[in-house]
């Protein structure tokens, strides 16, 4: 496994540390396709002395791609966008950006390839996002037929955007907002079993061309979560409820203002369940069909969010 040389786009990101710090401890050797490779650095210590590489790649130009591929043995394609900002826009993104590095990677001979997508990721969606990113599978699978799909629900983790954020949020307003009255569902899946996933599609324990959803064990609502942060925070906030339409009112002034805290587009995916298919459980296309034993988010998400409590790691409701 040592000779192995894998290329991780986006491999600096959330979802993407926890990926090279798997694949260090499996021997591989790693090259990190970053727009920013000097922002890379603290992925360093997370392997031996040269084992981990960041280089320069933007999806959206053919060449640093190539480049990026040069010698490897496997890819991954983690790059994906919450909202959308100048040139970084969804199509450009996640369906152009996964069709230009799966076609290079077939133009390099490369077959071992793990796509990162999401669950509700579909060709007709209302939503961008979730278009884009069905698009960008489609394009990934024409090219490397054999590519292994990977969509996670919503995933949480220390650097998490799900409960760190509206931890955060409940730190400055009186209450938060039950957009579409809570009742949206998610299953929350752990980064580290993402992770993991990746890793055991790289070294051959996917079915190939097939693709994975990736749930935690537990199924919540959007007013569930939003409970379970109050009571892990020790805060005391009202829940209240916005019907779609208003929500997607306020979005739109909120996604002009600087931070994009809600888009239009993510109260259109909110109007859907975030959970593993049926179909997907029946086909073992799963964390468990992988041999990955599922972490729940109950048992993780405190030792990160205390920090958001009024008096300390040490309060007490």
């Amino acid at each position: 496994m040592a000779a192995k040389l894998v290329t991780i786009f986006g491999g600096s990101g959330f979802i993407g540390r926890h990926l090279v710090r798997a694949l260090a401890k499996d021997g591989w050797r790693i090259r990190v396709a970053v727009r920013r490779p000097d922002l890379a650095g603290h992925l360093q210590p997370l392997g031996g002395v040269g084992q981990i590489h960041a280089v320069q790649a933007n999806l959206r130009y053919r060449d640093s791609i190539a480049h990026a591929l040069i010698g490897a043995d496997a890819v991954v394609n983690l790059v994906g966008i919450l909202h959308e900002s100048g040139r970084q826009n969804f199509a450009s993104v996640q369906t152009q950006g996964a069709r230009f590095v799966a076609e290079e990677a077939a133009r390099a001979g490369i077959t071992n390839f793990v796509q990162l997508s999401a669950i509700g990721a579909d060709e007709n969606s209302a939503s961008d996002y979730a278009r884009t990113k069905a698009l960008g599978e489609k394009a990934v699978l024409a090219a490397v037929p054999g590519a292994v799909i990977l969509r996670p629900s919503i995933v949480f983790g220390p650097e998490d955007k799900f409960f760190n954020r509206f931890a955060d949020l409940a730190r400055f307003t009186p209450f938060l907002p039950l957009i579409g009255g809570g009742e949206t569902k998610f299953q929350p899946v752990f980064v580290g079993d993402v992770a993991e996933a990746a890793r055991r599609a790289l070294s051959g324990g996917a079915k190939a061309g097939a693709t994975y959803e990736l749930g935690g064990p537990e199924v919540a609502s959007f007013k569930h979560l939003l409970e379970f942060i109050l009571e892990t925070t020790v805060r005391k906030r009202l829940l209240l409820p916005v019907p779609f339409a208003l929500a997607k009112l306020k979005a739109s002034v909120l996604e002009k203002l600087p931070g994009k805290l809600l888009t239009v587009d993510q109260v259109t995916l909110l109007e859907s369940d975030n959970i593993v298919s049926a179909a997907a459980a029946k086909e073992s296309r799963t964390l468990e069909g992988l041999g990955i034993t599922t972490s729940s988010y109950e048992a993780i998400v405190p030792s990160y969010l205390y920090s958001f409590r009024p008096h300390g790691q040490f309060a007490r409701a």
